[in-house]
């Protein structure tokens, strides 16, 4: 049995979640924040990409291609580069839309679960609904904080996963 095989096998999660085909517009000021992102060093070694924000920043979608920036002894991509992509995403989403004058967010966990080797270009996306916002401004009062767990799948493009993320979020509502 091959290693691919076997961790395929080991799979309990789902087999395929497709790319969303319609994401939000980007704005020009989302489209420059792209770029000001893929720029950052922090981020740009990972050697993923985002390739999309939504104009309400309520949606991202990161790439990571299989390169010899990204590939690891065994010839797949980096675990190390696919959580380096997903790592930052939900946080900046949820100050991004939360006031970072009243509300402090920070990441407080996060656990990946590799299902399959990645050998070609992965992909993940996030996703913030308004009823998920209007659920930690109604939970909080000043003082009051909550931990918000956020779950993220990377894909190829065919939708097969590869690799599931579960990130949790300390949000605070700020006195």
């Amino acid at each position: 049995m091959s290693d691919d095989a076997a961790v395929a096998d080991a799979d309990d999660g789902p087999e395929r979640v497709p790319l969303r085909e319609d994401p939000p517009a980007e704005t020009l000021r989302t489209r420059l924040w792209r770029h000001a992102y893929n720029l950052f060093p922090a981020y740009r070694g990972t050697g993923a990409r985002i390739d999309h924000i939504g104009g309400d920043w309520r949606y991202v979608r990161v790439r990571v291609p299989f390169n010899w920036r990204t590939r690891n002894i065994v010839g797949a991509i980096f675990g190390g580069s696919l959580y380096g992509a997903v790592d930052p995403v939900y946080m900046s989403l949820l100050r991004r839309n939360l006031d970072t004058d009243r509300y402090t967010v920070w990441d407080k966990a996060a656990d990946i679960r590799f299902r399959k080797p990645g050998r070609e270009t992965l992909y993940a996306e996030f996703e913030i609904e308004g009823a998920e916002l209007d659920r930690i401004r109604e939970a909080l009062s000043p003082g009051e904080s909550l931990d918000s767990v956020y779950e993220v799948a990377i894909v190829d493009a065919e939708g097969v996963v590869h690799a599931e993320c579960e990130k949790t979020l300390y949000v605070r509502q700020d006195e």
